[in-house]
Order: structure tokens, then sequence, then C-alpha cells
């Protein structure tokens, strides 16, 4: 039984570490991907830094809930863990929300973007530190049966999909002019995202697993 609860503390403060990751790697990736976006004139640019934010924001969950490890009751922890579950979920809704309008508004009033290098090198980089940080997040969660941080992961692995949506947006703009491509990725992402915030919702549902 002592076994079982170090194992549980280590990997709880693994899961903290990585949240502490999260929210440091996707501030940053936020800042940049903003500025760039504003340059550039390009709404999935600007959606992908938002979305960095978003996953911030749910890294901080995260910590909210891996701080308390060990410190209170196992009823306490049941219920830290609904929670977080639900305030995770929400981002994605938020998130969705936001690149929604801006997508649409960007094919109503045809805003072209300006090409974006930079924006393709941000996105290369995601790609490149997402999948590692989305695996050790899900390994990490079900290791410790917490769908929160399991949820979590998946925000993680939407900002891969993210990535790669906006690598293909801004390089189809950057190489050929398409500049539709941009909103049109949006509306890609906006999809993926209440999918995921849903089924994270639904997990929660009473008799649900």
């Amino acid at each position: 039984m002592s076994t079982n609860i170090t194992e549980n503390l280590k990997l709880g403060r693994k899961a903290l570490l990585l949240s502490y990751i999260t929210v440091g790697y996707n501030i940053l990736e936020g800042v940049v991907s903003i500025i760039a976006g504003v340059l550039a004139g390009s709404v999935a640019l600007i959606g992908f830094g938002l979305d960095s934010f978003v996953e911030s924001l749910s890294g901080g969950v995260m910590i909210w809930r891996f701080k308390k490890q060990g410190k209170i009751s196992k009823e306490e922890q049941e219920h830290a863990e609904r929670k977080a579950t639900k305030l995770v979920a929400y981002t994605f809704f938020i998130l969705a929300i936001y690149v929604l309008y801006e997508s649409t508004d960007k094919l109503i009033f045809q805003e072209t973007p300006d090409p974006s290098l930079f924006g393709i090198i941000i996105a290369i980089v995601s790609l490149i530190a997402m999948p590692v940080l989305f695996y050790q997040k899900y390994q990490t969660g079900k290791a410790l049966n917490s769908r929160s941080l399991v949820a979590d992961s998946k925000e993680t692995l939407a900002c891969l999909f993210l990535s790669f949506a906006l690598l293909v947006g801004l390089g189809a703009n950057y190489l050929f002019g398409f500049w539709q491509a941009d909103p049109i990725v949006g509306l890609i992402i906006v999809i993926f995202l209440v999918r995921e915030g849903y089924e994270t919702l639904r997990g929660e549902a009473p008799g649900t697993d």
C-alpha cells in the first residue's frame, strides 16, 4: 500500500512538472505567435497563439489540481479531479468560439493575410515539441487514472493538430498565395476543439467511464 502511495506521489510530482513546462512553453509560443499573426494578418496564426494561452490555462488548472496531490483526502482529490476535468473541457469551447468568429470574419470580408515565414517556423517547432509533451502527459494521466490530465494531454494533442493545420495553411499562402487556406484551417480547428470539449464533458457525466 505504501508503495502505491509513494508511486502516486511520484507520478503527481511528474504531472506537476509537466504542467509547469506546458504553461511556460505555451506562454512563450502564444506571445510569439500572436505578434507574428498580427504582423501578417493571419487568423490561423493568431488563433494558434490564443490556443497556446488556452492550453496555458489548462496547464494552470493542472498545477492547481496536482499541487493538492497527497495533501488532501481521497474524497477531496476526487472532487478536485472532477472540477479540473470540467474546467479543461470549457477551455476547448472558449477557443472554438474565438477561432470560429475570426475565421468567418476573414472569409466574409476577404481579409487577405500576408505570407508568414516566421509563422511557418513556429509551426515546425511546435510539431517537434508537442508530441513529446502529449505522450508524457497522457501516459502519466493513465497511470494516475486522472481524467483531467488525460484531457489536458488531449489539449496538447489539439495543439499538435493545430500546428500541422497551421503549417498547411501558412504554407499554402506563402508558396501559392492561397489565402483562403488560412480561415479554412481555422474552421477545421473549430470542429476538433468542439468535439474534444464535448467528449471531455461527456466523460464526466454520471454513468460514463
